[in-house]
């Protein structure tokens, strides 16, 4: 099986960690980010994957290489200019349609699914495109995209709704693709994939997309978009079925305690202190800091505000 992470953003609501890392770069537990969705595919018998790269691409390629998992091949795409998420997909279609069904991931958040079983509910329903999309208390901060009653798309946000939506749910990014769907991507370089290929497409009858509502106990999602959603990945993180994530950066030299993440080679000068705070790999925190939910990262600490929801 072939796949595809999605990874060229620029990262811009997670500023300022992203401007000395591209996003899916960025260490969660101290481990970067891209290497979760790598493991995800790969125990799902993913054997090759292409990423896309753009803002900060060095940062990106050298995470990747170094979260591979061994015997799953790495493939990159460089965007010069983006081509936001439809034409990324569209530039490696060759790569992808070689595979029956392939996989397109989002690179910017942490989930636990069982992906074997949803590829082949995919097969089973015959359609082109499957998404999955979760039950989820964020709904209303996220939007959601609907399904009717045998899970044919429906509604997408507030842009496009052909009416007889009977489920919705949050968006994952997660999608199985079948090679068909690729002969009716759009002419242009540079397009969305939902607004501008798959939901007009499906309501021309050209291609059947659909996806299936999937609850807590079905899939796990964790968005590491924005500064908060950063922490409290770092601080509260999900439990994985297919990696030991905090073993394995344990193996590396990060340490994990009640409130604090410090990243592999970082030092604490003496009499400092850390509260809901997260340290990158390699930093130098001066004596005496006091450093209470944020992040320490190239040199300085970044404080992360509560948000209104969170302070409800």
């Amino acid at each position: 099986m072939r796949a595809m992470i999605v990874a060229a953003g620029l990262g811009s609501r997670l500023q300022p960690l992203t401007n000395h890392r591209a996003k899916p770069a960025v260490p969660v537990r101290g481990l970067p980010l891209i290497a979760y969705n790598l493991e995800l595919l790969y125990a799902a018998g993913a054997e090759e994957v292409v990423i896309n790269l753009h803002h900060l691409p060095e940062t990106l390629r050298e995470a990747a290489e170094r979260s591979r998992p061994e015997g799953l091949r790495i493939h990159f795409s460089h965007e010069p200019e983006l081509l936001h998420t439809g034409g990324a997909i569209a530039r490696v279609a060759d790569f992808l349609r070689e595979s029956d069904p392939c996989v397109v991931v989002g690179g910017d958040m942490i989930l636990d699914v069982d992906l074997p079983a949803f590829v082949a509910g995919h097969r089973a329903s015959g359609r082109e495109v499957s998404m999955v999309l979760a039950e989820h208390p964020r709904m209303a901060d996220f939007g959601s995209i609907g399904l009717d009653a045998e899970g044919r798309l429906a509604r997408v946000a507030s842009r496009f709704d052909l009416g007889g939506e009977s489920q919705a749910g949050v968006y994952t990014w997660l999608n199985v693709i079948s090679p068909r769907a690729f002969e009716t991507l759009p002419s242009e370089s540079r397009f969305n994939h939902l607004d501008d290929w798959w939901a007009p497409a499906h309501a021309e009858r050209r291609l059947d997309v659909g996806g299936a509502v999937l609850g807590p106990s079905e899939c796990a999602w964790q968005p590491v978009g924005t500064p908060e959603e950063y922490l409290e990945a770092n601080l509260h993180p999900l439990p994985l079925r297919y990696l030991d994530a905090d073993r394995r950066a344990e193996a590396l030299g990060v340490r994990l305690e009640a409130g604090s993440v410090v990243g592999a080679g970082a030092r604490l000068g003496e009499g400092c202190t850390l509260e809901d705070a997260v340290v990158w790999d390699g930093e130098t925190v001066p004596a005496g800091a006091r450093l209470s939910r944020g992040v320490f990262a190239e040199g300085r600490f970044h404080p992360v505000p509560k948000n209104d929801r969170e302070a409800e």
